[in-house]
């Protein structure tokens, strides 16, 4: 039961905080579009934000490899 609370805790922490502020754009988009730009005139504070705001991503992701994971390995 606690590995599922993890995935939909991620899950949340993903559409959340990862996605915060919702309206004109999301922070992760506008970082991710300014990286594949160049990341000219990215400052420290541009690097945290990125960071702050795909982290919980990446753990819905770890949360996802290990669910098949277990599953694939039932399966065996």
């Amino acid at each position: 039961m606690k590995k599922k609370n993890n995935l939909l805790l991620s899950l949340v922490a993903a559409l959340t905080l990862g996605l915060a502020p919702f309206f004109p754009e999301p922070h992760l988009f506008e970082k991710i579009r300014w990286l594949l730009g160049g990341a000219e005139g990215m400052k420290l504070m541009d690097w945290f934000d990125f960071i702050l705001h795909g982290s919980p991503w990446v753990w819905l992701i770890v949360e996802i490899g290990r669910l098949v994971s277990r599953r694939k390995n039932e399966r065996a």
